[in-house]
């Protein structure tokens, strides 16, 4: 290193030129470095979800649960295994060590599903085999209300303004909550279906056979090929009446000789509210690995385009924006990096009482930050809490090494009264070696922090790799921008006995002489009194212990994001209108479980659970992070 500072300093272009390109390099990274809220950590827990209309809890833990775990239990790499059966529904989930890939691991959990296929009942629909993906919480939310019925307003958020949103850059899925689907309701007759000896399978199977599309195969006429299919789909709902169940005694038995046929709307499983009013609720999942900034940037301007195009009486609002909080929390540890900068630069000029030298010390700060962005993108991070967070650290730690090769060069030209350039390659040479020490003692200890195995070495990698890069850039920093500037920004000043010097004698200035002189008496009794500060450096040592055991420990920070969250669970049996009212429990899903959210205006959110029923509620105003 000693050799680059030298060649540096005697060919101040390539010293130039070298940091430029590296300053180069990190701002064209950081225009493609997106902005989120923690890293993106792929965690290997396989969720099984299998639905069973209907059945009770017990029926779909001994038919459902019990079969998968034991089908699942065989994959290598299990860490933990649990399951929770509930009314129709049984989820399976999966969690393997950190180890093992997390597309390895769900497509031998649905091999093994797939195997068993046939010894689960019939009646089950499809099993649902998904990687928990922390990226799979929705980060928009928006309302629509209309001053339509509530059939016609999912009619539309479903049909027209989800495939919409699903088209917009980085959207993964697009949920409605609080909708409810047009559905032909048949309701059959008990009296009318026993005076024609007939049952509800009856009626089923006539509707199934009778409603269908059936494909043709092919047709070939000359040069054409023309593709068949029998329509036998019933294109208005009075047709339902007329769909025939049976002939009885040569007269045929139809549909509405038995139900009323009717045009209506599927059972509510969710409600959502705006100020009283019914409304559909579009909850917006981003795709895995995709910046949430960047997609809730291009969601705002499609939603732009899309409220010109709304039928008359209906309107859309954001009700919830996950990247907001994210850009407020980048935006204040970003203010927190240009203060710590600036100040971290104002010490250096009261120490150094030299605007030049102040300015060749603070230039190893925006150089090795610009740089460090250049590995944040090539590894693939993005800027997010840890990675700003080292960033903001690595200020007072970049310039460490440039203020002791300055110092240095500053010393012998004070007192050795040496030209600037030969004190630029024999100060640096003389500490060189001290300061490569000091620098790689850095390295050592964040290196292995972005190694670290476990949960928290997945989320800690970015923070260590970017502390550790930073620290590597002001080393090299040091040892070419910092010499090269000094041999030709300090100048000599010839001061009295024909000694040459940099403006003035530090050690004697106003600041620098008290402080030398109170520190020369502290080392002093130091030395003096050896087993005092021995005993106090243990004593403090070993207050560590319990100090460690009254800190509070948490995995993440607590952040204040403008929002709370109340969860409630209801008796047995309460169904979704006694679940909103309050009212004792009475017939309906056997779990109405949910999260209230409020946003701090009044409004709530009955948050989504897997197979239950909630009550949403939105306040007329969005959410604030």
């Amino acid at each position: 290193m000693q050799a680059l500072a030298a060649l540096c300093v005697r060919r101040p272009v390539f010293a130039s030129v070298l940091i430029l390109s590296l300053v180069v390099v990190g701002t064209f990274a950081l225009t493609r470095l997106g902005l989120d809220l923690m890293p993106n950590v792929d965690i290997p827990t396989i969720t099984v979800t299998t639905r069973l209309p209907g059945a009770a809890p017990e029926q779909v833990e001994t038919e459902i649960t019990d079969k998968i775990e034991e089908a699942v239990n065989t994959i290598s790499g299990i860490d933990q295994l649990s399951s929770n059966s509930a009314e129709g529904i049984s989820q399976v989930s999966v969690a393997f060590f950190l180890e093992k890939n997390a597309d390895v691991a769900a497509q031998e959990v649905r091999d093994r599903v797939n195997r068993i296929l046939p010894l689960l009942p019939r009646t089950i629909e499809q099993p649902t085999i998904e990687k928990r993906d922390p990226d799979a919480q929705p980060i928009f939310t928006l309302a629509l209300t209309g001053n339509r019925p509530i059939r016609d307003i999912t009619e539309y958020a479903d049909k027209v303004l989800r495939r919409r949103l699903e088209s917009a850059e980085g959207v993964g899925q697009v949920l409605l909550l609080g909708g409810r689907n047009r559905q032909i309701n048949i309701e059959l007759d008990s009296e009318r279906l026993r005076a024609h000896n007939l049952t509800v399978n009856d009626v089923s199977r006539a509707l199934q056979l009778q409603n269908i599309d059936v494909p043709g195969g092919q047709m070939e006429q000359g040069a054409q090929s023309i593709t068949m299919r029998t329509l036998g789909r019933v294109t208005h709902p009075d047709q339902f009446g007329d769909i025939v169940i049976r002939q009885v005694a040569g007269h045929p038995v139809r549909v509405r000789d038995v139900a009323v046929v009717n045009d209506g709307m599927a059972e509510a499983t969710t409600v959502a509210t705006v100020n009283g009013e019914p409304t559909v609720l579009l909850q917006i999942r981003k795709q895995s690995g995709t910046n949430t900034v960047a997609v809730v940037d291009a969601l705002q301007r499609r939603l732009a385009d899309v409220k010109g195009l709304l039928p008359e009486g209906f309107s859309v609002r954001v009700v919830r924006d996950q990247s907001e909080f994210i850009r407020a929390s980048v935006s204040s540890l970003q203010e927190h990096l240009i203060v710590g900068s600036l100040l971290a630069s104002l010490v250096v000029l009261i120490f150094l009482g030299s605007f030049r030298s102040t300015v060749i010390a603070a230039i190893a700060i925006p150089t090795s930050i610009i740089a460090t962005f250049a590995l944040v993108w090539y590894m693939g991070f993005t800027l997010n809490m840890l990675t700003m967070l080292a960033l903001t650290l690595s200020v007072g730690i970049v310039i460490d090494d440039a203020i002791v090769v300055l110092e240095n060069i500053y010393r012998f030209m004070e007192e050795k009264g040496m030209p600037p350039i030969q004190a630029a390659i024999e100060g640096t040479k003389e500490i060189g070696l001290a300061v490569m020490a000091t620098t790689m003692s850095l390295v050592a200890i964040f290196i292995p922090v972005g190694l670290m195995s476990g949960m928290v070495g997945r989320f800690l990698q970015s923070f260590g790799l970017t502390m550790a890069f930073a620290v590597l850039v002001s080393l090299l920093v040091s040892f070419t921008l910092t010499p090269m500037m000094c041999s030709r920004w300090l100048k000599m000043k010839s001061q009295g006995g024909g000694r040459a010097s940099h403006g003035h004698d530090s050690k004697h200035s106003a600041l620098f002489g008290p402080l030398d002189r109170g520190y020369a008496r502290l080392l002093g009794w130091a030395m003096d009194h050896r087993w005092v500060v021995a005993t106090v450096a243990v004593l403090v040592l070993l207050s560590s212990v319990p100090m460690f055991r009254i800190v509070a420990i948490n995995f993440t920070p607590q952040d204040d994001a403008s929002e709370f969250e109340v969860t409630m669970r209801a008796p047995e049996g309460t169904s979704l209108d006694a679940g909103r009212s309050g009212q004792p429990a009475g017939h309906g899903h056997p779990h109405a479980t949910g999260s209230v959210l409020h946003d701090g205006h009044g409004g709530r959110r009955w948050r989504d659970h897997p197979q239950q029923r909630h009550d949403l509620h939105e306040a007329d105003r969005p959410w604030h992070s």
